[in-house]
């Protein structure tokens, strides 16, 4: 794609620019996918949940880049609120703005993961033994919900959080394209298509050590959150 320049450089001008979408989408999931989830388990059989479901269902369903489709039409297009296409050559503020649409779509997929597992995991441990004992000695259902509840169907959440980095990264190649974003998955596809080869193995050695890296994070965290999990096995 650029010849004499080694294939490591350009993706490191690449680099910053999608892990900061990428990051931002998950950022952006993880608090209204915790919320959605806990709504639901904690209405659970309602409408609302019934709703979320709904929604968790299109969210799952519906691939990122269609949601993309519609964000462009009606919120580029159509209304004008967030423009189309990236700037590159905007202000700090004004590249944030034109980065909310790729960062939104690629934020549907987590929330309605994330809101689906904890929903799962909420409802189990809300019929739990504890959570009846914690309510008997005189504790709110909130408060329980909050001290017990939530914390211990949380600690199952990191294994699906920290990996959903590396599946929304890969996933973002489509939608690098569509925005226009200067970021690693387009970057891959063009050497793809250009058949630059060498950068094409460099985006998958990139892709390769963020997965590698999401797996390591999520055996420490593991055992640091939860007292139950050791990485190594005790000397006897």
């Amino acid at each position: 794609m650029e010849p004499g320049i080694p294939a490591f450089d350009i993706l490191a001008r690449q680099i910053p620019v999608s892990l900061f979408v990428n990051l931002a989408a998950l950022l952006l999931a993880l608090p209204i996918g915790i919320l959605a989830g806990s709504l639901a388990a904690v209405k659970k059989n309602t409408m609302i949940d019934h709703g979320i479901s709904f929604l968790v269902i299109l969210g799952i369903s519906v691939p990122s880049f269609v949601f993309a489709s519609l964000l462009q039409y009606f919120m580029g297009f159509k209304w004008g609120i967030f423009p189309i296409l990236y700037e590159p050559s905007a202000s700090f503020s004004g590249k944030l703005h034109s980065l909310m649409l790729p960062i939104i779509a690629l934020s549907l997929s987590p929330i309605a993961t994330i809101t689906r597992y904890l929903r799962g995991e909420l409802i189990e441990v809300l019929d739990s033994e504890y959570m009846t004992l914690a309510c008997t000695k005189g504790l709110s259902h909130p408060k329980a919900v909050v001290r017990h509840g939530f914390r211990n169907a949380s600690i199952p959440l990191i294994n699906i959080v920290i990996p959903m980095f590396a599946n929304v990264l890969g996933g973002s190649m489509v939608i690098e394209c569509m925005f226009s974003i200067p970021g690693v998955g387009g970057t891959m596809i063009k050497s793809i298509n250009q058949s630059d080869y060498s950068l094409t193995v460099a985006t998958l050695i990139f892709y390769a050590l963020i997965s590698v890296l999401t797996a390591f994070v999520v055996d420490i965290l593991l055992g640091i959150v939860d007292p139950r999990i050791r990485l190594g096995g005790d000397n006897e």
